[in-house]
């Protein structure tokens, strides 16, 4: 448990030092080069215990049965955590889905389903913060005299702004979707997904709220928030509590939904229909 503990260390130490060093050399600073030398060399002992206490989990799953894929899994889920795993994911999501922007594509939108989108509220606010980071880019280039500092804050803020542009990006093509069976996938770009079955599903209803607080927020009462731009417009009660994961990876269950939707009243049109169809009669006896 000790080369366990420290890999996670390792981690949550040396990793980012090696990623602020990287964002140094792209920016155009010179490195000395004990400094390169020694950032090396550690990293390389990094790799190294990394690689050893994955071996060692990675046999520990194989003897007792685990597939090859499934033990490296089990590794890696003990050696790196959670939440970073999680971020690394959902930012590679993002601009992933920066490029089916780009190609004009959505994601995981089936034939007959209908895409659902709720980007409206927050659209003007995602663009303003695009502006603000590119002006405060060029002031900064215009402001600091340092060429050092001005290319390392330039390589961030460039980081920046493609990110920001990929957090809206994830909204956009990854919309909500009300399946023809009645199902239903509740999502805020690359950072929520929830899949509630039609079986699921007692009442969908139009409901405009206007919760305060945070983006998600699950209630005392069973309640999950889901707002865009502070408001919920739609909301769809469940036959028991249902299980999510949060952005972070943190875990709870929600027996009633609200979230957002842009047109909610084609949501619940297309879901009300799948739910209260009359089940086929059987053929009569010949």
């Amino acid at each position: 448990m000790s080369g366990v503990r420290g890999a996670r260390l390792v981690v949550a130490g040396v990793v980012p030092a090696e990623l602020a060093l990287a964002v140094c050399l792209l920016a155009g600073v010179r490195i000395p080069a004990a400094v390169l030398v020694g950032a090396e060399g550690a990293v390389l002992a990094a790799l190294v215990l990394e690689a050893v206490v994955l071996g060692r989990l990675w046999r520990a799953g194989r003897r007792t049965g685990a597939g090859r894929r499934e033990a490296m899994g089990a590794a890696l889920r003990t050696v790196v955590p959670e939440k970073v795993r999680r971020l690394v994911g959902h930012e590679m999501r993002a601009l992933h889905s920066l490029g089916l922007w780009v190609l004009r594509r959505r994601h995981a939108v089936p034939e007959g389903a209908l895409a659902a989108p709720y980007t409206r509220p927050q659209t003007a606010m995602m663009y303003g913060l695009l502006f603000v980071s590119v002006v405060e880019t060029v002031m900064f280039a215009l402001l600091i005299p340092w060429p050092v500092v001005h290319r390392i804050l330039l390589v961030v803020d460039v980081y920046g702004v493609l990110l920001v542009l990929a957090l809206h990006a994830s909204c956009v093509v990854r919309p909500h979707v009300a399946g023809a069976d009645g199902s239903l996938r509740i999502r805020y770009g690359a950072l929520f997904d929830l899949r509630v079955p039609a079986a699921a599903i007692v009442t969908v209803r139009v409901e405009r709220r206007y919760p305060e607080g945070k983006l998600m927020q699950l209630h005392p009462d069973g309640v999950l928030d889901l707002a865009v731009g502070g408001q919920t417009t739609v909301t769809v009660e469940l036959t028991a509590p249902l299980g999510f994961v949060r952005p972070l990876g943190g875990r709870g269950q929600a027996h009633t939904v609200r979230f957002h939707a842009d047109d909610p009243r084609s949501v619940v049109a297309a879901l009300t229909p799948a739910r209260t169809a009359p089940s086929p009669s059987p053929d009569p006896p010949v």
